[in-house]
């Protein structure tokens, strides 16, 4: 089959850690057929279908150079077995139009992965809002007032921009209140902007658990990231410590319960973030970890997953 990665630049890929580099060496070793683009080499013409100007790849099995690149050339997404979304985050208008490029070539015929809408329908920070039954006392307010009335609540708690991505403008402020008001004008500006509250859970000293759910499915291991020194922030990005832990049976029933609503909305891949037994986001852009979970456990992620991508393919 042939499969197109729309992703970053390739030259940019840490291919030691990088999770579509993942699929793409078990889809190779599969035989199928990659290629691969960039959202700006999506393109849709007047009374035409939707084509990206795309280059076929070939794996070099050594780490540098990882890929030889041919040709670029002009080819309708359609044409393709399967069209992979891998663009990291940040879900910025260009992701947003790339998305909807991306739904008029599944109305034209692609399969795309995570599907378009399902991408656009689902922002990682807010989807959690769906699952009040799993996720800590959040609020979602661009208001000073309220934003100050939840910490009076709850006495300590996390904020975050809705857009944010690798630990990045996460505050925690305590009971003391100690530059809220600062916190809230950095993250609001001036109440222009939406952000989010939770109350802060302790047990992240024990890890930020990433589980990875593969066509509603969790897979076996988490991996627990977990914050270094000071830091409250679990991300790798943020100098957080990966490590790899068998999927408990709470957070099982959590990961079973959202893949299995998600699942059915093109949502093949996700990945949730639980501290302690509270899921803090629900990740659907492109999903990490891969590597770091095969690496220490043995379990191969990208296998699992190139499984439930030729199963979709094929119902």
């Amino acid at each position: 089959m042939k499969f197109l990665f729309l992703a970053d630049p390739l030259d940019r890929f840490k291919i030691y850690k990088d999770s579509t580099y993942a699929m793409m060496r078990e889809a190779a070793a599969r035989g199928h057929e990659l290629w691969a683009c960039e959202p700006r080499h999506l393109a849709w013409r007047t009374g035409s279908r939707v084509v990206a100007r795309a280059t076929p790849v070939l794996l070099t099995g050594v780490s540098d150079p990882w890929y030889e690149a041919g040709e670029p050339q002009v080819v309708e997404l359609a044409s393709f077995d399967a069209v992979l979304m891998r663009k990291d985050p940040p879900f910025d208008t260009e992701y947003f139009y790339a998305t909807h490029l991306l739904e008029q070539a599944e109305r034209e015929g692609a399969r795309v992965f995570n599907s378009a809408r399902a991408l656009r329908d689902h922002p990682e920070k807010l989807a959690v809002m769906e699952f009040p039954q799993f996720i800590a006392p959040t609020l979602v307010s661009r208001d000073a007032e309220e934003i100050r009335e939840f910490h009076a609540e709850h006495g300590d708690v996390v904020l975050k921009p809705l857009d944010g991505m690798g630990g990045m403008g996460i505050f925690r402020v305590g009971p003391d209140g100690l530059n809220l008001g600062s916190i809230i004008e950095t993250l609001n500006q001036g109440g222009t902007r939406t952000i989010m509250i939770q109350r802060y859970l302790p047990q992240i000293v024990q890890g930020d658990k990433r589980v990875l759910v593969i066509g509603g499915e969790p897979i076996p291991y988490v991996l627990a990231r977990i914050p270094q020194g000071s830091e409250i922030r679990g991300n790798l990005a943020a100098g957080g410590k990966g490590v790899a832990q068998p999927l408990n049976e709470r957070d099982r029933e959590t990961a079973r319960a959202i893949g299995r609503v998600l699942a059915p909305r093109g949502l093949l891949l996700i990945g949730l973030d639980i501290i302690g037994e509270c899921v803090t986001e629900i990740n659907v852009t492109s999903p990490t970890c891969f590597q770091e979970i095969a690496q220490q456990t043995g379990y191969d992620v990208a296998c699992t997953f190139i499984d439930a991508l030729e199963a979709a393919l094929a119902g």
